[in-house]
């Protein structure tokens, strides 16, 4: 195996599976150069249908150069509406082309209905009516069209791809049967959270979740508040170094710039704390989270899923390590079922972690024909409350890791937002990978450059099936 590069290592991907020098480059030269268009799980009825019965409108928007949440309330403005009004099933990065479903509760029938506010960057196609909003498990996956520019080697995509085929068990003789023009080859990477989980520039947010779990809420707040990082200004830097040392919460106000806005709010609570405390000047355990609770729920929880996260791809780099296989399994792996249910887009196999079967060894084989055919997949835990850990090799690797960050399944039983279950993932995910490069006849990419076409379920990372074939600093794949 190929050793990651070390951030990548930091947020437990230990490794690369292709030993094959990557081609190098960058990404989003330009926002058309990262397309991702939504696959939804999502119906809708004629746009007269009756408003009390569906009073949400819903359209597409194509979008360039919006962030999802910064469109939504620029949309809201434009309407006049409240914010909480207007719903969808993914949030899509600024820094690229994306096509997704959008729904608003509004109750106007007639002409009106339909016509939606101009706004820059955005084309929008209203699609019909629903009786209810747009919510993340509407989302089915993504369908991603990037282009790497600056490529050293683009040359070496399609070794890359045929030793990602392998590891996927995938049968290379089925490449091309895609309805795409492009001609496709089967690849199977795996299925690690991606750096942007973390923090691209600076990966913290799984130590701030870490420390939650463990019930240390001042070591939480001083990982997200400290531990600067070089990718950012040193005027930032030294704030953080500055909290570090002194904790005068106070005073760091008037160091930490105005736009780490979810920092400045944390050391306002936190200022306002020791001003009222009966003559001490250290916050309590209780201070510290309510410090932490000042942020937006959605973040308090990505703190403890950036924590299950790290950990399953700990899981995942230690059976990589072992040699065991992604694509089939062995005796104590637990598996689950593909989703069949008939609105499942054709480009995508989704599993259903609800449905979940532990492997003896009398059923090793049957499950591996399973998996051979698409209808299975081997999973790994993202450790909650309800958690059953694997029997087998899995198994130990799976106690292994949470030994080695002194948590248990018991530790996610979290006040508010940080508690968790948890739930259980597929540790590979295949697509139909579609590579162009300059020298095809379709290809607009310029000469040192590439156009990589692929679809993942929801929750998969792009940047994952990237990382083997650009083997560069995560930096480039942000």
């Amino acid at each position: 195996m190929r050793p990651a590069h070390p951030t990548e290592q930091a947020v437990g991907m230990q490794a690369y599976v292709t030993d094959t020098d990557g081609v190098g480059g960058r990404l989003r030269a330009a926002d058309d150069h990262f397309r991702v268009r939504e696959r939804e799980r999502f119906t809708t009825e004629p746009i007269d249908a009756p408003t009390d019965a569906y009073p949400h409108l819903v359209f597409r928007a194509t979008l360039r150069g919006w962030d999802t949440n910064d469109f939504a309330t620029r949309l809201s403005d434009a309407l006049g509406i409240s914010r909480e009004r207007v719903n969808w099933a993914g949030t899509k990065d600024k820094y690229a082309v994306t096509t997704q479903l959008f729904s608003v509760y509004d109750t106007t029938s007639g002409a009106d209905a339909t016509e939606l506010p101009d706004i820059d960057g955005a084309d929008l196609e209203v699609l019909g009516r629903a009786g209810r909003a747009l919510e993340f498990g509407d989302l089915a996956g993504n369908q991603f069209e990037i282009v790497v520019s600056d490529a050293d080697q683009p040359e070496t995509a399609s070794q890359i791809a045929d030793e990602l085929s392998e590891f996927g068990g995938l049968d290379t003789s089925m490449a091309g049967n895609s309805e795409s023009a492009t001609e496709t080859t089967p690849v199977g990477v795996p299925n690690f959270f991606g750096q942007q989980r973390f923090g691209s520039r600076r990966p913290v947010t799984h130590e701030v979740g870490l420390e939650i779990v463990r019930g240390d809420w001042e070591g939480a707040v001083m990982a997200y508040l400290g531990a600067p990082s070089d990718a950012e200004p040193e005027s930032t830097q030294e704030a953080r170094r500055f909290i570090e040392e002194t904790r005068d919460w106070q005073e760091a106000l008037d160091r930490f710039p105005n736009r780490l806005r979810y920092e400045r709010s944390m050391l306002h609570e936190l200022a306002e704390c020791t001003a009222s405390s009966d003559g001490t000047d250290e916050p309590d355990p209780a201070d510290f989270r309510a410090a932490l609770e000042r942020l937006p729920s959605n973040l308090q929880r990505l703190f403890v899923h950036a924590a299950q996260s790290y950990a399953f791809n700990l899981m995942l780099s230690e059976r990589l390590e072992r040699g065991l296989p992604f694509d089939r399994p062995v005796a104590g792996d637990v598996v689950c079922f593909a989703d069949t249910g008939d609105d499942v887009p054709a480009e995508l196999v989704l599993p259903d972690t609800d449905r979940l079967q532990r492997v003896d060894e009398r059923r090793v084989r049957s499950v591996t024909r399973h998996c051979e055919r698409g209808r299975a997949f081997v999973t790994a835990p993202l450790v909650g409350t309800e958690t059953e850990l694997a029997d087998g090799e899995q198994g130990e690797i799976e106690r292994a890791v949470l030994d080695d960050l002194e948590l248990a399944p018991e530790d996610f039983d979290l006040p508010g937002e940080f508690h968790s279950t948890g739930t259980r993932r597929a540790v590979l995910v295949q697509t139909e990978l579609g590579v162009e490069t300059a020298g095809d006849e379709r290809s607009e990419a310029a000469a040192d450059s590439l156009t990589l076409s692929f679809a993942l379920p929801k929750g998969s990372y792009a940047t994952v099936v990237l990382r083997e074939f650009m083997k560069v600093d995560p930096i480039h794949l942000g």
